[in-house]
């Protein structure tokens, strides 16, 4: 299979930041053989990969000096199902959202509190998304990758995949090894709702009994308000994780800080709210360059126009010493950096 190599290839279309970076090469990877076949391309050896979806979750701090392999692999399907549950299986080209309503739209419930995270179905385990009470690695039952450097086809289960608070094998040791080609999720036919996130419940306008689809339409207004829309104004989303910090370490901050928001863990350790401890060090509205702190949620950077993902960063290490120096509490990126 012979691949069209393309130059000179601008990534603004592939990252929500908007950031105008540019790769030596690229090429459109629409199959699973078109995957494999990379391994084996003369043209590419030896030469850096860099695999996009929707770029969500990257911040592009610089041209790419090697080829991109922007990934559209489609296709939806049921491919079985037993007493318990339902195996749908997705392209990692497909949009995330798109396939969260097509789900409901077969009547298959289960990733509803997922709904309009921007990206890719490939990227969903790369980094284990989460939203409302809901983790992507709950309703998991393996993908299905390609080896970079050797074109075998390799399943990931669970187990294997490491799945991690926003973080998994694929941001860690697998980094820039596979290429994701399609997930398969298990979706439970004994479904029950998962509505007692705060935004959500007071969207459901309180529904005793709400279906799914009345919670993936509570979930998209909730991410409305209170999110920017990369289309309009650049952004990946969160950028940093809530930190977990152990009881003894929240005690003593909430003795300090006693409007600290925080949210209890099953193993004992507490979850703060990182957005809250952003906008505690007046950030909020605050920007540095064309990067800023988004003016309604603390959490969320944004590209203003002109922006450089270096001056995210800048902006990013600037939050992150506030946040230590006040809080005695470290943030971490939830974007990886190129």
């Amino acid at each position: 299979m012979s691949l069209q190599l393309l130059s000179d290839f601008s990534l603004l279309a592939h990252n929500t930041f908007g950031f105008d970076a540019r790769a030596r090469y690229a090429m459109h990877i629409d199959s699973v053989d078109a995957a494999v076949a990379t391994a084996t391309d003369a043209r590419i050896a030896n030469m850096p990969q860099l695999v996009l979806g929707g770029g969500s979750n990257i911040v592009l701090t610089r041209d790419f000096d090697g080829v991109a392999l922007i990934v559209g692999i489609r296709g939806k399907r049921v491919i079985g199902e037993d007493g318990d549950a339902w195996l749908v299986e997705a392209g990692a080209g497909e949009n995330w959202h798109d396939f969260v309503a097509w789900t409901l739209a077969q009547g298959m419930p289960g990733l509803e509190n997922l709904a309009l995270i921007p990206g890719t179905v490939g990227a969903a385990p790369i980094q284990n998304i989460g939203a409302y009470a809901l983790e992507m690695g709950e309703r998991f039952e393996r993908l299905n990758a390609v080896e970079l450097t050797t074109g075998a086809q390799v399943a990931f289960d669970r187990a294997a995949c490491a799945f991690g608070y926003r973080d998994s094998f694929f941001k860690r040791a697998g980094r820039g090894r596979f290429m994701i080609t399609s997930v398969v999720f298990r979706l439970p036919k004994a479904w029950t709702p998962r509505a007692d996130y705060a935004d959500v419940a007071r969207a459901l306008d309180g529904a005793a009994k709400p279906d799914a689809q009345a919670i993936f339409d509570a979930v998209v207004a909730v991410r409305r308000a209170k999110l920017p829309d990369w289309k309009v104004l650049g952004n990946a989303g969160s950028f940093f994780k809530n930190p977990v910090v152990s009881a003894q370490a929240f005690e003593a901050l909430k003795a300090r800080e006693p409007g600290v928001v925080s949210y209890p863990q099953a193993d004992g350790q507490v979850k703060l709210a990182a957005g809250w401890l952003i906008d505690q060090c007046g950030w909020k509205g605050r920007g540095i360059g064309g990067a800023a702190v988004h003016d309604r949620q603390a959490l969320v950077l944004v590209n203003h126009g002109g922006a450089t993902g270096a001056q995210v960063l800048e902006l990013a290490e600037a939050i992150r010493r506030d946040v230590l120096a006040r809080f005695d509490v470290e943030l971490e990126m939830e974007p990886v950096t190129l």
